[in-house]
């Protein structure tokens, strides 16, 4: 008979409903073969007992439900958001605070660089900070006028660039491309929003930071961002699939010691919807129990505080035009109808609460058209949605993936300045999904906002902004249920929850070890919660003190 491991803990919370707690997981062959009390264990007196968790607590291993894997490819760039951040190496990055200080910081890794002619690139800006100041081509141009220089913004929506960069690539007074903002005199601001712009940018330049740096290498630090913050299975919502990145999946996923699944979305950028159901069937054949194929992503619209969101009638709070369709409304019907008539599984984001009646839309018009009885398409981020809007996707069979850590990062600038008080007060409505019965879970979008799932789950407990506010205080979550949004309720939107998710016989042996427990702690301490490391197929991975 095959060799047997039982661990003992503290306490095991399963997030089985019939089985809530435990104190002893068996294990064998990388799964969980019984869960239960010590005289549960009596059948298998040759077992492998386990006691170095006797004074942890055990969770599933936390599953981030929307995630990219530029949270391991944007590292080796320079840093210039707001809050201070980790690395996946665990080393604190200061935060910036004002426009000037990005310059500043940009300025000296220009100067340092000996390649005169190589790309500056920098991740996290986001100009809703500074009192709506936005920065300009000029602010770029006091960091470098002869080489190319990038900020993506913290919603990975927007770019910021140099007048150099803009020469380079042929946009200039003339240029009428959807998301070029231009400044009084009716040149380019050097802002710019949405796919259109953002691919002609990086075609001019011949390179695509979003893209391009994938590597092997980014797959590993990925995976350690994973392990320090208790996620053993972790998405990568929107990516091309290029061959090679698909290489350094297989590479990386298929040592043994890697320590997480990575579950891919396939991006339909640059294929027709017919090449994408080809493509994700053939995917899917290549499955393995570390990299799993299934999903699709396709977006909607952009970013609520970047502007380029899509919010119905009044808008914006502050007056500001309404933002980007990323598909055309006379798009989305035929994509989204000949992907649900295939069986193709769809994430589909949608920020603004216009793109989610959007969304509906099209699921509601392909479910009459073709009935699937259990689609699980999933509305991602989905924000704003009104509790009629969550009614009409539990009639439907759609699952949302909200963003809880907006509440934290944006809730003060969408109460003053993009939704207003009462739409800000239901931003992320965890509550309201949970009351209707839509089946949900709760994601980072890292690296948009820390990888860290027990931060995710406290803002939903919590609701308070950066500033301490509270923000809809009846959209509250209990910490058991904000613990489903990042276990089983993620799992169940991304079809996996016969996989992963709980601690149940026949289920992978995935946990997170935590130093406390959380359902006996004061919730507003749940994001400081220890994380001792993960398992993951029942191999142990400690995570790197910090």
């Amino acid at each position: 008979m095959p060799a047997t491991t039982i661990i003992t803990a503290r306490k095991i919370i399963t997030m089985n409903p019939g089985l809530p707690e435990a104190s002893h997981v068996a294990i064998r062959d990388g799964r969980i073969l019984a869960v239960g009390n010590a005289e549960d264990m009596k059948f298998w007196p040759d077992a492998v007992i386990d006691t170095r968790f006797a004074d942890k607590v055990l969770m599933p291993g936390f599953v981030e439900g929307h995630s990219h894997i530029m949270e391991g490819s944007i590292w080796p760039y320079s840093y210039v958001g707001y809050f201070d951040r980790v690395s996946p190496d665990g080393v604190m990055v200061s935060g910036l605070k004002s426009i000037d200080a990005v310059v500043e910081r940009l300025k000296a890794v220009s100067d340092a660089m000996s390649d005169p002619n190589a790309i500056l690139f920098a991740w996290g800006f986001d100009p809703i900070y500074f009192n709506d100041r936005r920065m300009t081509r000029l602010d770029l141009d006091r960091v470098s006028t002869t080489r190319p220089v990038l900020i993506i913004h913290a919603s990975f929506h927007i770019i910021n660039t140099n007048s150099f960069t803009l020469q380079k690539v042929g946009i200039d007074r003339s240029t009428n491309i959807d998301g070029m903002p231009k400044d009084a005199d009716g040149e380019p601001a050097g802002e710019l929003q949405g796919p259109a712009a953002r691919i002609r940018l990086f075609r001019g330049l011949q390179w695509n930071a979003l893209s391009d740096s994938v590597s092997s290498d980014s797959v590993r630090r990925f995976s350690r961002s994973a392990v320090i913050n208790g996620a053993t299975t972790v998405t990568d919502l929107h990516n091309e699939l290029t061959e090679q990145c698909l290489a350094d999946f297989r590479k990386e996923t298929s040592a043994a010691d890697f320590p997480m699944r990575l579950v891919p979305a396939l991006s339909r950028i640059g294929a027709t919807t017919e090449q994408i159901i080809e493509r994700i069937g053939k995917l899917r054949t290549t499955n393995s129990e570390k990299l799993y194929f299934g999903m699709v992503k396709l977006v909607v619209d952009g970013s609520i505080q970047g502007f380029t969101g899509r919010l119905r009638w009044p808008g914006y709070h502050n007056g500001a035009e309404n933002g980007l369709w990323y598909i055309a409304p006379n798009e989305l019907d035929e994509i989204v109808g000949k992907l649900h008539a295939a069986h193709v599984h769809m994430h589909i984001h949608t920020n603004g609460d216009e793109a989610t009646e959007l969304a509906i839309n099209a699921i509601e018009a392909a479910q009459a058209a073709h009935y699937w009885a259990d689609h699980r398409h999933t509305l991602q981020h989905c924000q704003m949605a009104s509790a009629a809007q969550f009614k009409r996707m539990k009639a439907l069979g759609i699952c949302a993936n909200l963003f809880s850590n907006h509440i934290y990062y944006w809730g003060d600038q969408h109460y003053a300045i993009t939704m207003g008080p009462e739409r800000a007060n239901r931003l992320n409505a965890a509550g309201t999904a949970k009351s209707l019965g839509v089946p949900f879970g709760l994601h980072s979008d890292a690296p948009v906002t820390p990888l860290r799932p027990l931060f995710t789950a406290w803002c939903a407990v919590n609701r308070i902004t950066a500033s301490g506010r509270l923000l809809g205080p009846d959209e509250r979550l209990s910490v058991a249920d904000a613990l489903a949004g990042i276990t089983i309720g993620p799992a169940y939107t991304m079809r996996m929850d016969h996989l992963v998710g709980s601690i149940e016989t026949g289920k992978f042996a995935d946990f997170v070890v935590l130093e406390q427990d959380p359902l006996s702690i004061d919730p507003m301490t749940l994001k400081d919660i220890p994380i001792w490391g993960t398992i993951c197929g029942g191999q142990v991975f400690q995570a790197p003190k910090q």
